[in-house]
């Protein structure tokens, strides 16, 4: 592992520096950085570096925290998903996007660091050694379907080993799972959407969650395999079975298990369920129960947001999926309670297509080319949270102040908690 940066308050700034390579701990080999992080929590730990001439340097420790090291290593290299998905959103993106969008990422690594989803399709026995040796915990599995014939049709890997066994193994060992199906109709629902539920609800609480998400389709899905989103209906009669089935599990278990996502109450028109439904919000970065964590959180700063005063004229951009709650559970309670002239705007998804509803998925040149169009009627202009990255760009790479120069009016980014958005609109 090759070193970075050092942190000057490091102990072992001035003797390490950036380029030397990490040999050992405890004169054993570091294969990444969890890796590391783990073999240093020993009560003396032994480290040998080699600087960029080969030579060799050791050091010794006692009784200190991983983080006193203030050391930064080159990112690990992920591994690479070789599934085929009928339904992989990796696929339906146009070319001259930045090279991150298009890597497909299958790497147990990240599914413990970042939450990322896994298919098990590239896991190895020492893989599994590893992860309950070092009890990488909970892991991400997106299963999609037990039946083993069906999955390697939907993932279009005939190598792929059967699902259920796999999961039973790490559960058995002591690692939670946390779990998704990407539903498509007439594909994996229905009779198999049952067998896969029954089937992971029987390794619970091993199997700790399932979230059942309906597909993401783009218009870029040439010589690509037919697919098309659920409608009105079908998302209703979708929630009407988890939801039967979540009493079912929660008489049995004491937990609901499994869960739609907000997506279909959303396209069926259905009010979310309550907060406390969502127990731990275990699958909140999945789009379970992120819409209502919204609601709830300004619901429960009205009382204090009722002192907020502001003249501007604001407008809120959102995506055609987070509009009609906004709409309905947080617009009528701004204007009767608040004195604040706020209103609310879905863009329309032109780059990815319209059947791609998501904030996060929303361009900046899709959000600045329907903005114009408004922007004279209002002084301040609020994005959503999560249509820019750590780098404030884009997905077209557009940056946030090429985009504020292009409108030349006040854009604010939207926070996740809405009562501190609205308290930063009226500074």
């Amino acid at each position: 592992m090759k070193v970075i940066a050092v942190d000057p308050d490091s102990p072992l700034f001035g003797y390490v520096r950036p380029g030397y390579m990490l040999k050992s701990v405890n004169g054993e080999d570091v294969v990444d950085i969890i890796d590391f992080r783990y073999k240093i929590t020993e009560e003396t730990v032994a480290i040998r570096f080699s600087n960029q001439q080969g030579k060799e340097i050791d050091f010794k420790f006692n009784n200190f925290y991983p983080s006193d090291l203030g050391l930064t290593f080159q990112d690990d290299k992920i591994r690479i998903c070789e599934n085929n998905c009928i339904f992989c959103f990796v696929h339906q993106q146009p070319k001259g996007l930045r090279r991150s969008l298009y890597v497909k990422d299958e790497d147990y690594r990240l599914s413990f660091t970042h939450g990322n989803f896994i298919t098990l399709s590239n896991i190895k026995d020492e893989d599994i050694k590893r992860i309950v040796k070092q009890h990488l915990s909970p892991l991400y599995i997106s299963v999609h379907t037990t039946d083993d014939k069906l999955r390697r049709c939907m993932l279009r890997n005939e190598k792929l080993a059967p699902i259920v066994p796999r999961i039973k193994e790490l559960v058995d060992k002591g690692i939670t799972i946390h779990t998704q199906v990407v539903l498509c109709p007439t594909i994996n629902d229905g009779v198999h959407l049952e067998k896969t539920i029954n089937q992971l609800v029987d390794l619970y609480p091993g199997v700790k969650t399932l979230a059942v998400v309906p597909v993401g389709l783009t218009k870029y899905r040439e010589h690509l395999p037919q697919l098309r989103k659920y409608n009105k209906d079908e998302s209703g009669a979708i929630i009407d079975y988890i939801e039967k089935r979540q009493k079912e599990f929660l008489h049995r278990w004491g937990s609901r298990f499994v869960w739609a996502a907000d997506e279909f109450y959303v396209e069926a028109d259905r009010p979310f369920p309550r907060y406390k439904d969502y127990e731990e919000m275990a699958q909140f970065e999945n789009g379970i129960g992120m819409a209502r964590e919204f609601i709830y959180r300004f619901n429960r700063s009205r009382y204090h947001l009722r002192k907020l005063r502001s003249k501007k004229r604001v407008l809120f951009l959102t995506g055609y999926s987070a509009y009609p709650f906004f709409e309905r559970d947080i617009l009528p309670y701004v204007k009767e309670e608040m004195h604040v002239n706020l209103s609310v705007s879905p863009i329309k998804n032109e780059f990815w297509g319209e059947m791609v509803t998501v904030s996060g998925l929303l361009t900046g040149k899709d959000l600045l080319r329907q903005a114009r169009n408004m922007i004279d009627r209002y002084d301040t202009l609020v994005l959503p949270p999560n249509c820019l990255n750590d780098d404030n760009l884009f997905l077209d790479d557009m940056s946030w102040e090429q985009f504020r120069k292009e409108l030349n009016k006040e854009v604010l980014v939207g926070q996740y908690h809405l009562g501190e958005t609205l308290k930063e609109v009226c500074q």
